[in-house]
Order: C-alpha cells, then sequence, then structure tokens
C-alpha cells in the first residue's frame, strides 16, 4: 500500500475511489507522574509513546479498510488529534483511496 501525504503519487496515474478513514479512541490518562510531568516540564514519554501507538492504530485500521476496497493506494493523508473529554483523545488518519494504477506517459 502506498501512503503519500501529497495529493499525487510522481509518474502514476490513479483512479479516485474515495474517502478511507481509521479512528481510535483512547485514554490520555496513563498515569498520576505524567500528570506531575506537565508541571515539571520536559517531555511526557509515556503520552508520547501512548499517541504513537494510537496513531499507528488509526493509521492500520485506514490501510485495512483500503484493502478491503482493493485499493493501491492512499494519498493526502492526514492525521488528526482531538481531545473529546478530559482524559479522553480521538486520533483520525484520512486520505483519498486510489486504485487502478496506470503508467503515466509524459507527453
Amino acid at each position: 500500500m502506498i501512503l503519500v501525504n501529497t495529493s499525487e503519487i510522481p509518474e502514476k496515474e490513479y483512479e479516485v475511489i474515495g474517502l478511507v478513514k481509521g479512528t481510535i479512541v483512547q485514554s490520555a490518562a496513563k498515569d498520576i507522574l505524567s500528570k506531575w510531568q506537565s508541571f515539571i516540564g520536559g517531555e511526557m514519554k509515556n503520552y508520547t509513546k501512548m499517541f504513537n501507538e494510537a496513531r499507528h492504530s488509526a493509521t492500520r485500521r485506514m490501510i485495512e479498510e483500503a484493502e478491503n476496497l482493493y485499493a493501491d493506494a492512499i494519498v493526502n493523508v492526514t492525521c488528526v488529534g482531538t481531545q473529546l473529554m478530559p482524559g479522553t483523545v480521538e486520533i483520525i488518519v484520512y486520505g483519498i483511496l486510489r486504485s487502478a494504477d496506470i503508467e503515466y506517459n509524459s507527453r
């Protein structure tokens, strides 16, 4: 599966199929030490790890959805995080689904 954050893939033409997404809602309240870390300053490693894992899970879900539609690529891939309520975040990864790889011929 090709994933890019641009609208085109150089030297390739793809048919647009539609929008594909992956999402996860996760608790951000991992432990009390992270709350103290926010007062002290510096990187909150537990949160960094949690958000990276959440982003990876959402991306994996988006790819699974694309594979079920027999797509070859996802372009304009975007990741957005939103706090739903205190201690809970939603991560959404989305992009435009493309298929039917055709070799591009420059004129």
